[in-house]
């Protein structure tokens, strides 16, 4: 699936940009994904997709390139 976080979910928000004039307008956030090696449970390497907020935190252990 694109544009999610592999670890916590985290996708796309869906809202309106509305200005001064109050011309509302659709607009998408996107969350800051970025494409991380890892280190899975049983040692093998994979490359996932997550936010900066879950590499922030640790939640994964990154591989050593």
């Amino acid at each position: 699936m694109a544009r999610v976080c592999e670890t916590c979910g985290k996708g796309p928000q869906i809202g309106h940009s509305v200005s001064h004039a109050h011309n509302v307008r659709r607009k998408i956030w996107l969350p800051n994904l970025q494409r991380v090696r890892v280190i899975l449970e049983n040692g093998t390497h994979k490359r996932v997709r997550l936010c900066t907020r879950c590499l922030r935190a640790g939640r994964v252990a990154k591989a050593v390139s």
